[in-house]
């Protein structure tokens, strides 16, 4: 074993900030989450079962497409490649990962098979059964071969590749020969999954759970059966050496949960992490959280052990929370003590703020979502945010880049304050929960992410069907609502003024 020195908080927030922007291609098997949530007060008179009334219905991104959107929270460009049907599903899938800017051209539509959907029926707070449609049949050669071209076409523009394998198919033997070919010596982790490892041979870093390894280790040494759930570094180091010599790759982690992580390397050394001294909730996401900011910091150019340490901090930050599907940079600083300002953690990604949503969601508490420029903050701006939240439980508040403002025409001198000025200014307010930027010409895609209870604009707007996005809310239940605006107070009035002045 050897000696690591954790790194401060500054070292840490110059780590993730040298981490933002840069191009991760994932490469594994996409399904779609579906949650069916209602209410149960009887039992059926054809078998004891409850009969759930439903309430509403929604569909999250699942399996790999769960690591892209992590990797997107923490400030990757990502690429998604894998596999969907010619369905409804494959639909939903597909606007959920452009919604949040997950780049789709490398998904494949293949109309032989269906969409892997797990879907889960919630009554109250009880998941009554998961039903899972899973077309578990082999693909096609043809589909397998444009796989494989796309994954090694892809991963040459990548800065580090991501291999997410959930046994579905998609990981064939072909595709990840390709998508290490492709990498060039880039870094490449695996998250396995199935009994043939080979397959990774040339990867970086493979990432087995303690129990994934020590059955793919007992097919090969049936004294590895003798091993606990819960043993000593030294013992789980030397697991992971065993892997890392047997499936002739650089680095192998494997990760332990609560007692933290084991790290082998390629000029032998061993290191162990510990658990974070954080309450774990839900053990869901943590090993894609581990894989997501470890592949990241690859990426970055983070040393191994720096990289796998993140991971470590990662896992622990996605157990603690409960039934959530996001971390961010601010959570793993706080888990090392850092303290910040609630206006600064309202600041969020698109797949932050659609994660948060969902959450809100979850809880049936009503979302309510606005957009604008909010480039001279007015009594105007105050009184319509103030009005925007009374109807529902939060506000999300999408504002534009500054590149998106000049596109609008405002007027060559705009906007007066930059996007990063504006923000703050409006996650400092009160009624505020979240503020995202977006760069578009329209918060179209926005809206498809966080998918409103109700959409507000100013009474400018003659009609709902003037505002960008009715169709989509209204679809979906929600409504859409014109609030009234403060007489003679705009941004282009203050404007006016200060010019005459």
């Amino acid at each position: 074993m050897t000696s690591f020195q954790e790194p401060d908080q500054n070292a840490v927030q110059a780590l993730l900030h040298s981490m933002t922007g840069r191009r991760i291609l994932v490469v594994g098997d996409g399904m779609l989450d579906g949650y069916i949530y209602g209410h149960s007060s009887r039992l059926s008179p054809e078998a004891p079962v409850q009969v759930v009334d439903i309430d509403r219905e929604e569909y999250l991104l699942g399996g790999a497409a769960n690591v892209a959107k992590l990797l997107v929270s923490l400030g990757a460009k990502v690429s998604l490649c894998c596999v969907v049907g010619d369905d409804p599903e494959a639909r939903q899938f597909l606007d959920g990962a452009t919604g949040l800017r997950i780049e789709t051209h490398a998904i494949i539509r293949d109309a032989s098979i269906r969409t892997t959907l797990k879907l889960r029926i919630v009554s109250g707070r009880q998941h009554v059964v998961r039903v899972d449609r899973d077309p578990r049949a082999s693909y096609s050669q043809t589909t397998i071969d444009a796989l494989a071209a796309l994954a090694e076409s892809e991963a040459k523009n990548a800065d580090a590749i991501l291999l997410s394998d959930y046994a579905k198919g998609v990981l064939s033997d072909a595709v990840c020969a390709a998508a290490i070919r492709g990498a060039a010596g880039k870094p490449v982790l695996v998250d396995p999954k199935g009994k043939d490892w080979k397959r990774y041979a040339g990867a970086t870093l493979v990432k087995p759970n303690f129990g994934e390894a020590k059955t793919f280790l007992a097919a090969h040494d049936s004294s590895i059966l003798s091993i606990h759930s819960i043993v000593d570094d030294s013992e789980c180091e030397r697991m992971a050496a065993q892997l890392r010599d047997g499936l002739h790759v650089d680095h192998v982690v494997v990760t332990r949960g609560a007692n933290g992580i084991s790290l082998a390397q390629h000029d032998g050394s061993t290191q162990s992490f510990p658990g974070r001294n954080l309450v774990a909730k839900d053990e869901a996401g943590a090993g894609d959280a581990v894989a997501a900011a470890t592949c990241l910091a690859l990426a970055a150019g983070v040393p191994v052990v720096e990289s796998v340490w993140l991971g470590n901090l990662a896992g622990a930050v996605m157990a603690s929370k409960f039934a959530t599907h996001t971390i961010t940079d601010f959570e793993l600083l706080e888990a090392l003590g850092a303290s910040y300002p609630s206006s600064r953690k309202k600041l969020m990604t698109v797949a932050q703020a659609a994660e948060f949503a969902a959450r809100l969601r979850k809880e049936n508490k009503k979302v309510v979502f606005t957009n604008g420029c909010f480039d001279i903050l007015h009594l105007g701006h105050m009184t319509y945010l103030e009005s925007a939240r009374q109807l529902g439980d939060v506000l999300i508040v999408a504002i534009n880049t500054d590149d998106s403002v000049r596109r609008l025409n405002k007027g060559p001198n705009r906007p007066v304050n930059p996007e990063g000025d504006r923000s703050r200014l409006i996650s400092g307010m009160a009624c505020v929960d979240a503020v995202v930027l977006f760069g578009e010409d329209t918060p179209l895609e926005i809206i498809k992410a966080i998918q409103p209870h109700v959409l507000c604009k100013g009474a400018d707007y003659k009609t709902k069907q003037d505002v960008v996005g009715w169709d989509i809310v209204e679809a979906s239940g929600g409504r859409v609502a014109l609030l009234p605006l403060v007489e003679g107070r705009s941004t282009s009035k203050v404007i006016e003024k200060m010019s005459k002045e």
